[in-house]
């Protein structure tokens, strides 16, 4: 459904965020969720995970999703990137809709203009940072030499070239999540997904790679969505849409101090 009352609240933690009444983000949507339906069938049992899911996520916006166990998250973000096939509705990327793409298409897209960041980092434990980071060049076929400054580059953006040499059971919890980070900012994409990027990191940790988010964000203008269960993080965003079984119910645009 679409959201067709905000829900802006005054208050908010201090020195944090809060609710900015009547806001509207002008900038150009680089995604656009319209109508969007998901289905999983068991064969036992038919979920509707997604029932008409309308958003939009701006260009330069981090926008957080919110909601319970089983609401729709992570299958709207996964919805959203093409990982998953709708049922209904559409789904448009750079003004691109995502069904006139084939399978083919869809991923070559997604290696191009999309980051992915998940809870427990899927680094190759073998690799060290830096191998890790250049793999996906090397796999799109960039020359060697070319996607290893890429990676050092991107390394550097997150603060970790003098761990490029580490393997991960080498790293702490928060430098492997930067060491994920990287990865998804190697080919400099268009948007960056996140699904519960510190729900695997004690608090410290986590606040450090909200900040770092946050901080590319801002500085270089990177759009990311990020799936999560914390307030905190959602509260460092300029935007949070709450999910419940499948629906927005909720959306509320904030100003976070500097």
């Amino acid at each position: 459904m679409a959201v067709d009352a905000r829900h802006l609240r005054e208050s908010a933690t201090p020195g944090q965020a809060r609710a900015v009444s009547g806001s509207v983000d002008e900038r150009p949507a680089i995604v656009e969720a319209r109508q969007v339906e998901k289905r999983y069938d068991t064969g036992q049992l038919e979920v509707q995970a997604l029932r008409g899911v309308s958003v939009s996520v701006r260009v330069g916006e981090m926008l957080a999703i919110m909601g319970p166990s089983g609401s729709g998250k992570t299958t709207l973000l996964n919805c959203l990137s093409g990982l998953d096939r709708i049922d209904g509705g559409d789904v448009v990327i750079e003004g691109v809709s995502l069904a006139s793409m084939s399978d083919d298409e869809r991923t070559d897209y997604r290696a191009r203009r999309m980051g992915f960041v998940f809870q427990f980092y899927n680094l190759m434990p073998v690799l060290s940072a830096v191998e890790n980071v250049e793999l996906p060049l090397l796999v799109s076929r960039v020359p060697a030499r070319r996607a290893r400054a890429q990676a050092m580059d991107a390394l550097d953006m997150v603060g970790l070239t003098a761990r490029a040499d580490h393997v991960p059971e080498e790293l702490s919890g928060g430098q492997r999540q930067r060491v994920t980070i990287a990865r998804a900012l190697v080919n400099n994409p268009a948007i960056v997904w996140a699904d519960e990027p510190t729900g695997d990191l004690d608090s410290e940790n986590a606040q450090e790679i909200v900040a770092l988010m946050r901080r590319l964000n801002r500085e270089r203008g990177l759009t990311f969505l990020v799936v999560t269960h914390d307030i905190s993080v959602g509260r460092a965003t300029d935007r949070i849409v709450r999910m419940m079984d499948g629906e927005i119910v909720d959306e509320e645009f904030l100003e976070v101090a500097e």
